[in-house]
């Protein structure tokens, strides 16, 4: 059994900077790839930055330059660092891993909360 536990969410003023983490927990030997999602109220969840085990990124352009994501592979840890963030950025961010021990599952966070305002 996979756990993910999220950390590092809150409130923020415009153009601050918050660094969420997310430890994943259980019997395991490999993580294929580690990511973070965002759902902001009425709208559908998405993905804003995802690292593979050989330490590929993706990020869309709505958040390209201003977010990186890292990862630990030794603790099983992934990172994202926020910077300049933007009242459009208020979310719930979601950590999600996919494929442990190659059995090519998802797993998700419970989620942490980024409100950013003024």
């Amino acid at each position: 059994q996979v756990q993910l536990v999220e950390s590092g969410g809150g409130l923020v003023q415009p153009g601050g900077s918050l660094r969420l983490s997310c430890a994943a927990s259980g019997s395991i030997l490999s993580i294929d790839r580690m990511g973070w999602y965002r759902q902001a109220p009425g709208k559908q969840r998405e993905l804003i930055a995802a690292i593979t085990d050989g330490g590929i990124t993706i990020y869309p352009d709505s958040v390209k330059g201003r977010f990186t994501i890292s990862r630990d592979n030794a603790k099983n840890t992934v990172y994202l660092q926020m910077n300049s963030l933007k009242p459009e950025d208020t979310a719930d961010y979601y950590c999600n891993v996919y494929s442990v021990n190659s059995d090519y599952l998802d797993y998700w966070g419970q989620g942490t909360q980024v409100t950013v305002s003024s």
